[in-house]
């Protein structure tokens, strides 16, 4: 495997594409040909095998040709990858916003003591 925050790079920088987002969306529902992922999109055959090539350099898109047919998939592994590294920051972000909450809760309680006082 490669080295993970590389790899994250790569994925990352791939995705940060329109395009290349919605090469990804459209391989999500199964495999499909060069041609069938240009069709959609507003742009010349070279043009979209080079957002190919840059999926399949990041990792998250794999392709096969077979006689003059290139079909493409994902590689769910990658792509699992960059699901993991942000789910472990929504787990970070959920912890610090539930000791966040406490904290507040525990202003509010002491606010309250002090409005009974005086």
């Amino acid at each position: 495997m490669l080295n993970q925050p590389d790899s994250l790079d790569l994925a990352f920088t791939a995705l940060a594409d329109r395009t290349r987002r919605s090469i990804v969306e459209r391989l999500s529902r199964g495999e499909a040909s060069v041609s069938e992922l240009a069709r959609p999109l507003a742009m010349s055959l070279p043009a979209v095998m080079q957002h190919i090539a840059l999926l399949e350099s990041s990792g998250l898109v794999r392709s096969e040709k077979i006689g003059r047919v290139r079909t493409c998939s994902l590689d769910t592994e990658a792509l699992g990858h960059a699901e993991q590294w942000i789910q472990q920051r929504r787990v970070e972000w959920d912890h610090r916003l539930d000791r966040l909450g406490t904290y507040l809760a525990t202003l509010m309680v002491k606010g309250e003591e002090n409005d009974t006082k005086g």
